[in-house]
């Protein structure tokens, strides 16, 4: 048997049609006249697929639509009407339809549809496959991705993955910069040798070259033994320098020698020794800016930036939110031996809306906290913190309902110059072009509208 499909749909006629040409061609197909039917239906047995109707008696088809997308993860939701506009077709495609038909429609368009959701699923099986075995070969939780921009990143991810090729792994803190890096080192060549991270912001300059290169015993005052480094640990394998525009520029000279040279040469050794390592770099930094500014050396960022992979912020991929949300739903419910059922519509609404400044790291431990916290098997609002219930205004947002000019303009002008920003890889003489302003006013209005 094929797919389960429900057809929703108060005209009988067209139910019965659509039911014989979706039966003829495999499928197993329910019905329902209604929205209650059509949730009675998906509680008594879950479908991959729903073709709902927009109007009908009632609960109508746009309202119904969000209760489907949570009781259906995964699953295709197409929304059909002889009343619609592109309007509707957008507002459907946002609350989480995959496409929207137009009446009077042939057979033919949906099954052409249907065959389309069939292969997308398809598609994202196989990389959720993909994304377990990464999971556990490094031992990391799974990179979940529903966005475009994160699904380009993971793509990325893979074509990095075959090369030795030296990876700068730029975004925002707590993005998960290092989950991709451990990503692209367990599908490489490489996977079943060292993968060694290093924070270069965490360990003081003064010991953070004997850290990486490594030190004769009484090499310097302390050193009472001799100690390898870590990219002598990780020959073979990878190394992985997180927060790399922290590091000092008089050590930027020794690393870029040891890039070129592929050896290291530990404090207080007469020899150096050579090493077979991939490096993978992250920063939150702008280094073309570090760069302009004589903060990071400009011969070592074109040696770290042969293949870039930038991670988006949260605010940005909010089609992940849902399922990050049941990704640590579940996590959580596990480690802390608490069994979770979900989250409420109204609470996942805030999590969808909430800007998140702390990335994927803070979303994490609202998650750990609100199951803490919960009294019942469901995360609600009266879990989530007071500033995600009710968010302040980024700079330069308009409220809802908020009918001014000028702070409309501002909104449009804030928006405008992240996406030049992303467009340009954080290169910000770039994105001036882009918005078509001098370098000068766009540092001007990045301060302004406190753009990070």
């Amino acid at each position: 048997m094929g797919q389960r499909i429900l057809i929703v749909d108060d005209d009988d006629s067209l139910r019965d049609s659509l039911e014989l040409v979706l039966a003829a061609e495999g499928y197993e197909v329910f019905t329902a006249a209604d929205a209650d039917e059509a949730l009675a239906a998906v509680e008594r047995a879950p479908v991959e697929v729903v073709l709902c109707d927009v109007r009908m008696p009632g609960t109508d088809g746009m309202d119904l639509l969000p209760q489907l997308v949570r009781r259906l993860p995964g699953s295709t939701i197409v929304m059909m009407s002889a009343f619609g506009t592109e309007d509707m077709a957008v507002e459907a495609l946002t609350r989480g339809a995959y496409d929207y038909l137009a009446k009077p429609f042939q057979p033919s368009e949906v099954l052409l549809t249907l065959r389309k959701a069939e292969e997308r699923e398809r598609l994202r099986r196989a990389n959720d496959l993909l994304r377990r075995d990464v999971a556990r070969s490094v031992g990391e939780r799974p990179i979940v991705a529903a966005s475009g921009s994160m699904i380009d990143a993971l793509e990325m991810v893979e074509r990095a993955a075959e090369f030795k090729a030296t990876v700068l792994v730029t975004g925002e803190s707590g993005t998960g910069k290092e989950v991709m890096a451990r990503a692209i080192h367990a599908q490489s060549p490489r996977r079943n040798e060292p993968f060694v991270a290093v924070n270069c912001g965490a360990i003081p300059d003064t010991l953070l070259e004997s850290e990486l290169f490594g030190h004769a015993r009484g090499a310097f005052t302390g050193a009472d033994r001799a100690q390898r480094g870590l990219f002598v640990e990780a020959d073979g394998g990878t190394v992985f320098l997180d927060e790399i525009g922290e590091m000092p520029v008089s050590l930027q000279v020794k690393l870029l020698r040891v890039l070129q040279e592929e050896e290291v040469r530990p404090l207080g050794e007469p020899k150096s020794r050579s090493i077979d390592v991939r490096v993978i770099a992250a920063t939150a930094r702008d280094l073309e800016a570090e760069v302009a500014s004589g903060g990071f050396r400009e011969d070592l960022f074109y040696r770290l930036n042969v293949l870039r992979i930038h991670v988006p912020p949260l605010r940005e991929r909010r089609k992940d939110v849902p399922l990050l949300a049941d990704h640590f739903l579940a996590h959580f419910s596990t480690t802390l031996g608490k069994p979770m059922a979900g989250i409420t519509d109204e609470a996942l609404e805030r999590l969808v809306a909430f800007h998140w400044p702390g990335n994927v790291r803070e979303f994490e431990n609202v998650i750990e906290r609100a199951v803490i916290l919960a009294r019942s098997n469901q995360i609600t609002l009266a879990e989530l913190p007071s500033n995600v219930v009710t968010p302040e205004l980024a700079p330069g947002e308009a409220a809802p309902g908020d009918l001014s000019l000028r702070r409309a303009r501002k909104a449009l002008e804030a928006d405008l110059i992240r996406r030049a920003l992303q467009a340009s890889d954080g290169n910000r003489t770039h994105a001036a072009r882009l918005l078509g302003i001098s370098h000068r006013s766009l540092l001007y209005k990045i301060k302004e509208y406190g753009i990070r």
